[in-house]
């Protein structure tokens, strides 16, 4: 079912912010009165849990199986769900903590950059 007010462009990703998103799952929680439950701890285990449920897609796949894994589409809807139910939580976190998402990744690339020169 689309958000009211969305279009099948926004349902795609297009066009839209972190803090789109982070406003869309903020409204969803308090709607269900989830709040409560939402504590930087409760968001990472979440967070750790949904990861590992994506790692399981991949768990006992070759290296060449794993790289044709959206090839099959039942395979490539699970592998979708997860990577949103990551970010999901990710963007939850981030924003019951406080930080920039993309200030935070920007940082950490400059920092690798200078850790690890390229040769």
């Amino acid at each position: 079912m689309r958000h009211a007010g969305r279009t099948a462009s926004a349902d795609r990703g297009e066009g839209l912010s972190v803090a789109d998103l982070q406003r869309r799952l903020a409204e969803f929680a308090r709607a269900r009165d989830w709040g409560p439950y939402h504590t930087p701890k409760n968001l990472a285990a979440a967070l750790s849990v949904e990861a590992g449920e994506l790692v399981e897609i991949f768990q006992w796949l070759t290296p060449e199986e794993s790289a044709r894994v959206m090839e099959d589409e039942g395979t490539a809807h699970r592998v979708r769900d997860e990577v949103a139910d990551v970010l999901a939580y990710l963007l939850q976190l981030c924003e019951v903590l406080g930080v920039d998402a993309l200030a935070a990744l920007s940082a950490k690339i400059d920092r690798n950059e200078t850790r690890f020169p390229a040769p």
